[in-house]
């Protein structure tokens, strides 16, 4: 594929990922607002654009857009320069590549309507039962977490240090959009952090209670923080910072530097 074609097909991922988080921050603020029954996550994402006027026609256009995100970063990983070649990175783009593409083969089979059954939470039980079935299977599990959870603070700590804007290009942006963006980023970064760490802080327990139930999606790990002492309060914050990660994903859409 042409590198111009790749990069616009990285740019539309960026789009298809803005789309879903907005969603999902939108159906997120619904629960914590006593509102919402629909789950935040994915499928409860698709299942809100499905609803609505030409609703399938958007869920194909964001089937589209993780293909193109997959297809992008597996360029990257084969092809990439500078730090992008670096062999870590390489492995890193080589899994965010699989990610997409799991994640896109999702999308085509809900569009055409058979992949809207089961809810993530309920993947993620299955998933961590099957793996603790295996031999060692509860190391492997409780390993996966701790690499989700150090993931998870290692994405809220780079966005403190707004490490993201080293990708962006900055220099097109005038000084209340660079605000803008970097406000949307250490938000949106940080609020991304938390799921993940506290995802993982749940695969871990899966792990050591040899129990898969306590493993947990998207949704119920959203849904866990307004059983903390801060209450809806965490949740609100948490659903508000994934909308802000929407957000900061249209921006890289835009002004993403893609090699």
């Amino acid at each position: 594929m042409p590198e111009g074609a790749l990069r616009g097909a990285g740019r539309a991922g960026f789009a298809a990922r803005g789309v879903v988080y907005v969603l999902v921050g939108y159906l997120a603020l619904r629960i914590a607002a006593g509102r919402g029954t629909d789950e935040a996550d994915r499928q409860g994402a698709l299942r809100t654009v499905a609803d609505q006027p030409l609703g399938r026609v958007v869920i194909w256009l964001l089937v589209a857009g993780f293909a193109g995100m997959a297809l992008w970063r597996a360029g990257t990983a084969a092809f990439g320069r500078g730090k992008d070649g670096k062999p870590g990175k390489r492995a890193l783009n080589t899994g965010r590549a699989l990610f997409y593409g799991v994640v896109c083969w999702g999308t085509a089979a809900f569009a055409l309507g058979s992949g809207g059954r089961s809810s993530g939470d309920d993947a993620s039980k299955d998933w961590t039962a099957t793996a603790l079935g295996l031999p060692a299977g509860r190391y492997l599990v409780g390993g996966a977490g701790l690499v989700l959870a150090g993931i998870g603070v290692g994405t809220a700590v780079r966005a403190l240090r707004r490490r993201f804007l080293d990708r962006l290009e900055t220099g097109r942006m005038g000084p209340r959009t660079r605000a803008a963006v970097t406000a949307c980023g250490v938000a949106g970064n940080a609020a991304r952090g938390v799921v993940l760490g506290a995802a993982g802080a749940f695969v871990v327990t899966a792990a050591l209670r040899y129990d898969p139930q306590q493993a947990k999606g998207l949704d119920d790990t959203l849904r866990s923080l307004a059983a903390t002492p801060a209450g809806p309060w965490l949740l609100t914050l948490t659903a508000a910072g994934l909308l802000l990660f929407g957000a900061f994903s249209f921006a890289s859409a835009r002004w993403r530097r893609l090699s």
